[in-house]
């Protein structure tokens, strides 16, 4: 367990530091238990004055959105906790020690991997899961009243706070000030953490968030607008060719749950799970096999070199063992996919020109008997989808 110490008061001259989110190595039970021994400072909790954005609307757009973003990841579905987050960033915003903007608040730290104020912003959470729409209105809601002059009053002035299983190291330079739910809420010691030190009025103009384009209009422009644009003309040309019945038809081989299709032109490669899925259908047991040029499509029960060298992508399902992999021809695709590369199959070398026999001169006829070397053996097909053994092995979780 570590040792508690008594928070640390920074003078008024000094602009507290804000230090990286770090945690003590404690399991969560024995995080839960030294928390707990933490007493809650004595003395006012003052509520928090009341914030009232006065942007254009334009930055309004992106200031509500990145509040909204904050709530959703960091409180999930809880009302009071989504407001007690909203109250931290308003009062983050205001606090010399951050920055001055709501995005600039909520991303602080995002182009780090580890670092990072709120976590959700640079460990890849938003590129995991994206909000239900339900879900992200009620949290714009919640960002619009915070915006508005709405003051969540037990959080106070609190500045920072992290859930009851952890321990991070930051804690003891600051005043334990409230709890809701498995959250604990913290300011600072002496005169930073005081009404007078929340004085400072925020910038006007919101920055540009690119990650928030996938679902925030207000965080598109120029070449974001182009990349969404373009994800949204794709989504519609595959929607197209996978509710067409004659596009792309799967055709089954000699053996079962085997299918084979000439895979449509104008989608994406990484758009190719989808179709496998959807011609694999409820199937226990699938081997989907896919090649771009039509005319490659092999037209027999046994693949040959040529053919699982051209062939472009490949699905194996076998639900009883555990088993799915997606796999992309890496020759064709060298961009590294979301499954993985085929082994590559060599072509079969071509014969060699035999090289002519010299024949003495004084030969009057002639050699007989003399064997011709055979053609070099094609190569054996492997036996699966053109993978390597770890198609055997079941899948594993995490």
């Amino acid at each position: 367990m570590p040792r508690r110490t008594p928070p640390r008061v920074v003078p008024v001259t000094v602009v507290p530091p804000v230090e990286a989110v770090e945690f003590v190595d404690l399991a969560p039970d024995d995080a839960r238990t030294f928390n707990a021994g933490v007493p809650f400072v004595t003395g006012p909790n003052p509520a928090a004055r009341r914030f009232v954005l006065r942007d254009a609307a334009e930055d309004a757009a992106r200031a509500t959105d990145c509040l909204a973003t904050a709530v959703l990841y960091e409180a999930g579905n809880d009302p009071a906790g989504q407001k007690a987050v909203a109250q931290v960033v308003l009062n983050r915003a205001r606090h010399p020690a951050f920055p001055k903007t709501i995005c600039g608040v909520v991303f602080e730290g995002q182009e780090r991997r580890t670092g990072c104020q709120f976590s959700f912003t640079c460990d890849g959470a938003l590129t995991r899961w994206t909000p239900p729409p339900a879900l992200w209105t009620k949290a714009r809601a919640v960002a619009e009243a915070a915006l508005k002059g709405a003051v969540y009053r037990p959080v106070g002035y609190a500045t920072h706070y992290h859930t009851d299983w952890v321990v991070p190291y930051w804690q003891s330079s600051l005043d334990k000030i409230a709890a809701v739910h498995s959250h604990l809420f913290f300011r600072w010691s002496g005169w930073w953490g005081t009404p007078p030190a929340f004085a400072r009025n925020v910038d006007l103009h919101e920055p540009v968030i690119e990650k928030l384009a996938a679902f925030s209009e207000a965080h598109r422009t120029g070449e974001v607008l182009a990349e969404v644009a373009a994800a949204a003309a794709e989504a519609a040309v595959l929607t197209e060719t996978m509710a067409a019945s004659d596009v792309a038809a799967p055709i089954l081989s000699g053996q079962p749950d085997e299918l084979r299709v000439a895979l449509p032109a104008g989608v994406s490669p990484d758009t190719y799970p989808q179709l496998a899925a959807k011609a694999c259908a409820t199937r226990e047991r699938c081997k989907y096999l896919g090649w771009a040029d039509a005319k490659a499509l092999p037209k027999t029960a046994a693949l040959d070199a040529p053919q699982l060298a051209t062939m472009a992508f490949s699905y194996l399902r076998d639900r009883p063992a555990g088993l799915e992999r997606t796999l992309w021809n890496c020759t064709l695709y060298p961009k590294t996919r979301p499954g993985g590369c085929m082994r590559r199959q060599p072509l079969p070398a071509a014969s060699p020109t035999p090289t002519p026999l010299r024949t003495p001169s004084s030969a009057l006829k002639p050699l007989e008997g003399v064997r011709r070397q055979t053609p070099a053996s094609i190569a054996r097909p492997f036996p699966a989808i053109g993978t390597d053994r770890t198609l055997q092995k079941p899948m594993t979780s995490g």
